[in-house]
C-alpha cells in the first residue's frame, strides 16, 4: 500500500514537471520571433463590418532591419494591393493602376497589425494582463490591442498549436464579436529574404519616353511653355497640374493629385452615395464636372459636420503616382484632414476640417450603391 502511493506521488510529480507553464508559452513564442532573421507567412483575412466580410488571400514578409511587404487580394474582386517598407520610405501599392501611396510613419510599430509576428509580439509585451489559456489543440494568448483610427478593436486571442506555432488571430470588439481574423496557412521562419526582394522598383512601370520626331526638333516657336500642363515634383517626377476650369475645387486643402501619364478617359454612370452621414449634416450641392480624363462628381455636405466627397473612375496611369500620404487602418491614404482610397474603379477622395477620424471611416466604410442619401436639403 505505501508502495502504490509513493508510485502516485511520484506519478503526480512528473506530470507537474511536464506542464507548460503559461509564463513559458510567451517565452517560447518571444524567442521564436526574436531570434528570425526573416520569415514569409501566407493565409486569409477576414475584416467585418455591421452587415458583410471582407476576405483577403495574404502574404507577409519580413526581414531584420525594418523590411516588411505585406500583399493582399480581395477575393471577390481580385484587387490586389501591397503595403512596402524599405529602408527609404513606406510605400502602399495597386499594381493595377501603376499608383503608389509614399508616406511617413512609425509603422508598423504605431499600431497593432494581426498578420505581422513582432506586431503581435509587442501587443503581449506592452499588456500586463496578457494571458495563456490551453485549448483542445494547444495554447491561447490573450492580450490588449492598439489600433490609434479604430477604438471599437479592443483585444485579440493568439491562437498556438501544441508545438507553439502560430496558427489564428483574432480581434474582437468590446461586445466580444470578431472583426478581424488572420488564418496561418503556412509560417516559414527560414525565408531566406534579402534587401533586394523588398524594392519598389519591381512594381513601378517607368514610363518610356518616344523618340522625338526630326520636325520637332527644328520647330522651337513660342507654344512650348503655354500649353505644357506638366511641372516637376520635388522628386523629379512629372505632376499633372490641371487647369482652372478642369478643376473647380480649387481650395488647396481638396486638390488630389491626378496620373501624370494617364492616356485612357472614363466616366462615372451613376453618384455613389454614402449610407452614414452626421447627424445634421446634409447633402447641400451635386456637381458633376469634365476634366482631362473623364468626369469627376463633386458632393457637397454641411451642417453641423461639414466635408467635401469626391468620386472619379479610376484609371491606371504610365509613370508611379507618388505622393507624401499616411496609412490608414485600412489599406487607404489618411492624413489629417483627408483620407483617399480606391475600390471598385472609383477613386475617392474625402476632406474636412471637422470630421474626426472614426467619422472619416464611417462614411468611407459605408459608401455603396445607394441611390439615395438620408436627408437633402
Amino acid at each position: 500500500m505505501k508502495k502504490l502511493a509513493v508510485l502516485l506521488c511520484l506519478g503526480l510529480f512528473l506530470c507537474g514537471c511536464g506542464k507548460t507553464k503559461p509564463e513559458d508559452v510567451i517565452k517560447d513564442f518571444k524567442n521564436s520571433v526574436n531570434n528570425v532573421k526573416s520569415y514569409k507567412v501566407t493565409g486569409n483575412m477576414e475584416i467585418s463590418n455591421d452587415e458583410e466580410t471582407f476576405t483577403y488571400s495574404l502574404e507577409s514578409y519580413y526581414l531584420k532591419d525594418n523590411y516588411y511587404k505585406v500583399i493582399l487580394v480581395n477575393q471577390t474582386n481580385n484587387h490586389e494591393q501591397i503595403i512596402l517598407k524599405n529602408q527609404n520610405d513606406i510605400y502602399v501599392i495597386t499594381p493595377a493602376l501603376n499608383k503608389s501611396f509614399k508616406f511617413q510613419s512609425e509603422w508598423p510599430g504605431n499600431s497593432s497589425q494581426a498578420y505581422l509576428l513582432g506586431s503581435l509580439l509587442s501587443d503581449i509585451e506592452n499588456d500586463d494582463e496578457a494571458s495563456v489559456t490551453e485549448s483542445d489543440n494547444g495554447y491561447v494568448i490573450k492580450s490588449k490591442v492598439n489600433y490609434p483610427n479604430n477604438e471599437e478593436l479592443k483585444y485579440e486571442k493568439i491562437y498556438l498549436n501544441d508545438k507553439k506555432e502560430i496558427e489564428k488571430v483574432e480581434v474582437f470588439n468590446e461586445n466580444d464579436i470578431v472583426k478581424i481574423k488572420v488564418t496561418f496557412d503556412n509560417v516559414d521562419l527560414k525565408a531566406g529574404l534579402k534587401a533586394s526582394d523588398f524594392k519598389l522598383d519591381d512594381y513601378v512601370k517607368e514610363e518610356k519616353e518616344e523618340p522625338k520626331k526630326e520636325e520637332n526638333k527644328t520647330n522651337t516657336n513660342t507654344n512650348t511653355n503655354t500649353n505644357n500642363t506638366d511641372t516637376k515634383c520635388s522628386d523629379g517626377q512629372n505632376c499633372e497640374t490641371d487647369k482652372k476650369e478642369d478643376d473647380p475645387s480649387d481650395d488647396g486643402a481638396l486638390q488630389k493629385p491626378n496620373g501624370s501619364g494617364a492616356k485612357n478617359t472614363a466616366n462615372i454612370e451613376n453618384i455613389i452615395y454614402p449610407l452614414y452621414i452626421p447627424s445634421n449634416t446634409y447633402l447641400t450641392s451635386s456637381e458633376k464636372v469634365e476634366t482631362t480624363s473623364g468626369n469627376r462628381v463633386i458632393l457637397t455636405f454641411s451642417g453641423d459636420k461639414n466635408f467635401v466627397l469626391i468620386e472619379e473612375p479610376t484609371i491606371a496611369s504610365d509613370a508611379m503616382e507618388i505622393v507624401p500620404l499616411l496609412l490608414s487602418e485600412t489599406i487607404g491614404a489618411l492624413s489629417a484632414n483627408s483620407l483617399s482610397w480606391d475600390v471598385n474603379d472609383i477613386s475617392y477622395y474625402l476632406a474636412s476640417t471637422e470630421l474626426s477620424v472614426s467619422e472619416m471611416q464611417l462614411i468611407a466604410n459605408s459608401l455603396g450603391n445607394a441611390s439615395l442619401v438620408a436627408g437633402i436639403k
